[in-house]
């Protein structure tokens, strides 16, 4: 006998079933009500690209590029890879699509890494961001920032903290380089073993290192914002100002160079200060004026925020917010006369707007009322061969107590040709 294997997701990845599933619907339709209010049109993007989308845009040298994209031959002898993050591919949509400018686009994507699984990030993970495209006004990057501050304060997050910084333009971001270069390889053997081999290639990734070691040593390095052009240093001036005037407080972090080679200019950060410090990190993005050209567009500037959905919901439950609960069933329609009442009156009911179920096969009256106080239905419509007869429909309150002058409901028999309007009128299904 041939043993039956019992198929599981894959290592990294897992399956989100109701109710858990209820909470990232609400999540996403918060998201999308806060972003849409501000005029962001949503995009929805293929979830694999030629992977020079990838490798141009983040940097061969990034860590996700290096050591954690899914990248594959396909049968056409293409070298395609997997969506690690959402900017490329949005990016590369407009440079193919061409909307009008300026552009501002939110997304919901899947986003694939092959890393050691961690507490809200898995090798199949999931993110929510915006980006927007053709304007360098700061004011806009004000913008991004208080869209993602309205987002954690509908969530009833209070234990956040945003960070941000800036990490000039080409000019002199190339000067800072130098410099930090000039630091770094007198200091050398204080790096962790992994940049003792390659600061050299991209000093900045230093300051995004996560080991002791080098983030000792970059406390001590010159500082970005100690080396800013004029036009950078009022950019990022007026982006601060902009943030203390809609009351949205912030902390200054030299080393926030965020993790991708297109970023300049403006970065930032939220953390969940409830979450452990290794893993905080609940959303960030930045300014990346470059990467539209080095896509293939025009030189456009670009800007925009991702959130991880994973980490996000474990911030609320760190803080025991955004608790959701299932939405609750209406009616539950019984039939025990063979089941063509409960098809057209459930039917019926779903056309009027109420949220309905029923049993299906020939179950006892008692095993359907027991699905549906399993269900959490408010009611039951209850249709026996009596019932029937005398075109009338039981009504039956379950998972709760519905009062009339002080005394609890009972049973009450409705005609059927009159049930629809009955229940449409009740205040307890509104």
């Amino acid at each position: 006998m041939v043993e039956k294997k019992i198929f599981r997701a894959p290592s990294g990845t897992r399956d989100i079933l109701a109710p858990e599933s209820y909470r990232w619907q609400k999540l996403i339709s918060i998201f999308s009500h806060i972003v849409e209010s501000a005029n962001y049109g949503l995009v929805i993007n293929p979830l694999f690209e030629e992977v020079g989308v990838f490798t141009r845009g983040m940097g061969e040298a990034s860590e996700v590029v290096k050591k954690e994209m899914y990248e594959f031959t396909d049968k056409g002898n293409r070298t395609l890879a997997l969506r690690p993050e959402g900017t490329a591919s949005v990016v590369r949509s407009f440079v193919q699509n061409r909307p009008v400018l300026p552009w501002k686009a939110w997304y919901v994507t899947p986003a694939f890494r092959y890393e050691r699984p961690q507490a809200g990030r898995y090798r199949q993970h999931h993110q929510i961001g915006v980006e927007v495209i053709g304007i360098q006004d700061p004011d806009l990057d004000v913008e991004i920032v208080s869209l993602m501050s309205q987002l954690y304060q509908a969530l009833g997050l209070s234990k956040i903290e945003l960070k941000i910084n800036s990490i000039g333009d080409e000019q002199c971001s190339f000067s800072y380089r130098q410099l930090l270069l000039e630091f770094l390889t007198q200091r050398q053997d204080e790096l962790c073993e992994e940049h003792k081999q390659s600061y050299s290639y991209n000093p900045l990734r230093v300051l995004d290192c996560k080991k002791i070691s080098c983030i000792s040593l970059t406390e001590q390095a010159p500082k970005l914002l100690d080396n800013l052009c004029n036009d950078c240093y009022a950019h990022f001036d007026r982006f601060q100002n902009g943030l203390k005037s809609l009351g949205i407080e912030f902390k200054i972090d030299h080393r926030l160079v965020r993790g991708f080679d297109y970023y300049t200019r403006t970065t930032f950060e939220f953390v969940g200060l409830a979450l452990d410090a290794a893993q905080n990190g609940i959303g960030g993005g930045g300014r990346y004026n470059g990467l539209v050209e080095s896509l293939g567009g025009p030189s456009e500037a670009g800007i925009g925020f991702g959130i991880g959905i994973e980490r996000l919901l474990l911030a609320c439950d760190a803080e025991d917010v955004f608790q959701i609960k299932p939405s609750q069933i209406d009616i539950f329609v019984v039939d025990v006369t063979g089941g063509d009442q409960a098809r057209d009156l459930t039917y019926r009911l779903r056309q009027a707007g109420l949220k309905a179920d029923r049993a299906f096969g020939s179950k006892s009256m008692r095993s359907q009322l027991r699905l549906a106080h399993r269900l959490g239905a408010k009611a039951a419509l209850i249709i026996g061969s009596e019932e029937l007869e005398a075109k009338k429909v039981a009504l039956r309150w379950l998972n709760q107590e519905i009062l009339e002058d002080g005394v609890e409901k009972s049973q009450q028999l409705i005609d059927s040709s009159e049930i629809i309007s009955y229940l449409k009128d009740l205040s307890e299904f509104h």
